[in-house]
């Protein structure tokens, strides 16, 4: 249940982490995760952080800088984790970092990371405002 009282709304959650596990149709014949399957993932990451900060529709504009750093093997579990850290008029930059973790040993590893601009629509599906990031 949300209080009104004192007026002050909580700062929208900034933050979204998705967990992935990597099954043999993730993977190529190296038995690494697909990079386009990478990518679906890291998008999916940064459309939620993006929708819970947002509190609207969005989609998104455009991603860059991605970076393949290590393979992530068949069998591992991957933490995708997006951050809000960037806001324009409609605009959110999303940073997204992919952590493939080995289950037996616990061992974690950065494997790729990414930015990720999403738009906020309106009713319409055109762009419309989002909150201010909080310091």
């Amino acid at each position: 249940m949300r209080s009104d009282a004192g007026n002050t709304s909580p700062a929208p959650p900034t933050e979204a982490r998705l967990l992935e596990m990597v099954f043999p149709d993730h993977a190529n014949h190296l038995g690494t995760l697909f990079g386009g399957q990478a990518l679906a993932w890291m998008d999916k990451a940064a459309f939620v952080a993006a929708s819970r900060y947002a509190r609207k529709t969005v989609v998104t504009a455009r991603s860059e800088q991605v970076n393949f750093r290590l393979p992530v093997r068949q069998g591992q579990l991957v933490e995708a984790i997006a951050r809000v850290v960037g806001v324009g008029r409609s605009s959110m930059l999303v940073d997204v970092e992919l952590i493939a973790e080995d289950l037996p040993t616990g061992e974690r590893d950065l494997c790729t990371r990414g930015r990720f601009v999403m738009i906020a629509l309106d009713a319409r599906g055109r762009p419309t405002e989002v909150p201010a990031l909080s310091a």
